[in-house]
């Protein structure tokens, strides 16, 4: 039996199968290098000689497609989304992407899905899971919230090497059916900025529907971001929503946000992190003098409050000086359309607004995501909506480029085919 098996074995860290004294089929397999250096040397046993070459074969086309799982005690659902959410997502993502990451996680994904182990996880699982969802009453929509973010998380399993293969990527995600959002039109729009000059910080709701910026963006905006001479702003940081703990030590039987002597548990304001979010964005002429205004305006506040004034340089401010607070900014904006006469819509709408009116006025797509502080180029085709105004222009050019104009027609001694399709230029 020595014999044999010694005769069975492959040099140099080849794989080897061979019959062991136990009466099984063993076969290792050299996969890689452990973090120590050591060669990571893999076992397998079988009954028969045919499993186990099989089994050896898997394991050299793992390694062969870097798709072996590393050494260890294998994870958990559970245990690897928890490592997830509180030691790697927290380092490339914002705080409210944090925290719809953390509902997928702690309310849906745990209870639903935890107990599997990592590596023994199918796609015919997690489709059992979206159905078991819904029909406990989440919505398809939070379904798929919750696939979005498994598919992330598990996306960095694979990249360290805990899991071979993503089976979230093979799972059929929910339908949804997204609503059309309808972006205001330019006769609205012209309606919203008329009623905002009747109200304080009326250039507020310029930045918005002109730029695009996003509340916490333009609530973020400080005088040194903006340059009017130049007809510049720089677009660095954005304001957060407030999170709180109890300062009670929870005796108030109320949520943390409710409680009388609550402390906030967040910056009030963070860096932008992306590069594609850190950007310069052109003023047109009218918002320069609408910000120039806007400052008067400011000064005259300034030194109505007198010593009341935080001079904190924020260019959308409290009556003091302080920072504007997302919930007022949001109360205004329906103040704002409902002065207006204008249809309810959210606030992010002005948003969408202002992205469609780039490509209303044909800006190069790649101008537009610097703009508007995209990284991809799917997201214009999120924002950018297809309006009357687009639809009839390039109606138009379709009939001028296939249609020849009737005086454009050629004799009937003229040389070529008569009612042939040419291009006008």
């Amino acid at each position: 039996m020595t014999d044999d098996k010694k005769r069975s074995r492959q040099p140099n860290g080849r794989s080897s199968v061979y019959l062991g004294a136990d009466g099984k089929w063993h076969g290792r397999v050299t996969v890689g290098v452990r973090d120590d250096g050591i060669p990571d040397r893999r076992h397998v046993k079988r009954k028969t000689k045919a499993d186990v070459t099989a089994a050896v074969r898997k394991l050299e086309r793992q390694r062969d497609t870097s798709t072996v799982r590393k050494p260890g005690k294998a994870w958990t659902v559970e245990g690897w989304l928890t490592h997830w959410i509180e030691c790697i997502a927290p380092l490339a993502v914002g705080e409210n992407t944090m925290v719809g990451y953390g509902v997928a996680v702690r309310v849906h994904l745990i209870p639903g899905l935890g107990a599997h182990r990592l590596d023994r996880l199918r796609p015919e699982h997690i489709e059992r899971f979206y159905a078991k969802m819904q029909a406990n009453g989440s919505a398809a929509a939070t379904a798929h919230q919750a696939h979005r973010t498994f598919r992330t998380a598990l996306n960095e399993a694979v990249r360290r090497g805990h899991l071979g293969k993503n089976p979230v990527r093979l799972a059929k995600a929910p339908r949804i059916d997204e609503k059309e959002i309808e972006p205001y039109t330019v006769e609205e729009v012209r309606r919203l900025l008329s009623a905002a000059d009747e109200r304080r910080n009326s250039a507020r709701w310029a930045v918005a529907l002109a730029l695009g910026l996003r509340q916490g963006e333009a609530l973020g905006l400080k005088w040194t971001d903006v340059d009017l001479g130049n007809g510049v702003l720089w677009v660095r940081r954005s304001r957060r929503r407030p999170k709180y703990a109890h300062g009670c030590g929870d005796a108030c039987g109320r949520k943390a946000g409710y409680c009388p002597r609550r402390r906030r548990t967040n910056p009030e304001t963070a860096d932008t992190k992306s590069r594609a979010g850190r950007r310069a964005v052109g003023l047109p002429p009218q918002l320069v003098d609408l910000l120039r205004a806007h400052r008067k305006e400011q000064e005259v506040e300034r030194a109505a409050a007198g010593e009341r004034w935080h001079d904190e340089g924020w260019l959308f401010a409290t009556p003091t000086g302080r920072g504007s607070s997302t919930r007022v900014d949001y109360d205004e904006w329906k103040e704002l359309l409902r002065d207006a006469r204008v249809r309810d819509g959210r606030l992010h709408d002005a948003r969408h607004t202002a992205a469609t009116v780039l490509l209303i006025l044909g800006v190069p797509e790649r101008a537009v995501m610097g703009l508007m502080g995209w990284s991809s180029t799917s997201m214009a085709a999120r924002y950018q909506h297809m309006v009357d105004t687009v639809r009839t222009s390039i109606a138009e050019q379709v009939d001028g480029l296939i249609w020849e104009q009737a005086s454009d027609k050629p004799d009937d001694d003229d040389d070529g085919l008569a009612g042939a399709l040419v291009p006008v230029n």
